[in-house]
């Protein structure tokens, strides 16, 4: 179940990173208006999140008394190399915690402003919110770069081609079950731009 999550997670991590390759320093803190988010100020908020939820995640609340969520929405950056050091600061510590899970602690309680949560669904909670947050990215990327963005996905109008590729990739075996990009858990077989 760990190695599932951690897959999980990894192919949305590879997504804001490969939007990030993408974006000038300018870029990252672009807002469309006063009341929306750069792609940095949701960083700050997502990296916040993990590192107050995912700190000795086991025997203390992952709503910290060091964390300021409301401050996660102001911005104190001033570089694209800060906000992609925060992210993986923030990833960091989300993964350390993913690798202590285990079969004895799977369904054990922890705490999330006071209210128990067994840790596999923390871990859901999370599966929710952070593809959520990556997605308002991967949007507001797109809009930025207009005509030079590189997609992430199957390439507008190329789904007929993709499938049959797929398709001829695995003509004659067994049904491979579960061999999308996002889904690891029983396929040996991982599209090659998915593999670290």
């Amino acid at each position: 179940m760990k190695d599932l999550f951690v897959k999980r997670f990894e192919y949305y991590k590879s997504l804001g990173d490969k939007t990030f390759e993408q974006l000038t320093d300018e870029q990252m803190f672009w807002q469309y208006n006063e009341e929306s988010n750069s792609i940095a100020i949701i960083v700050k908020h997502l990296a916040g999140n993990m590192l107050s939820r995912w700190t000795n995640f086991l025997t203390e609340d992952g709503e910290k008394s060091w964390r300021n969520r409301d401050g996660e929405f102001v911005n104190t950056f001033t570089t694209k190399e800060q906000v992609l050091d925060f992210w993986e600061q923030g990833w960091q510590c989300f993964f350390d915690a993913l690798e202590k899970i285990n079969e004895d602690n799977l369904y054990a309680s922890t705490y999330i402003r006071g209210e128990a949560h067994p840790v596999i669904d923390a871990v859901l909670r999370q599966l929710a919110h952070y593809p959520y947050h990556i997605g308002q990215i991967v949007y507001i990327a797109k809009m930025i770069k207009n005509e030079d963005w590189n997609t992430l996905s199957i390439a507008r109008n190329r789904s007929q081609e993709f499938n049959t590729e797929m398709k001829a990739k695995f003509s004659g075996q067994d049904p491979a079950p579960n061999s999308s990009s996002v889904c690891f858990q029983n396929s040996p077989e991982v599209r090659d731009e998915y593999k670290q």
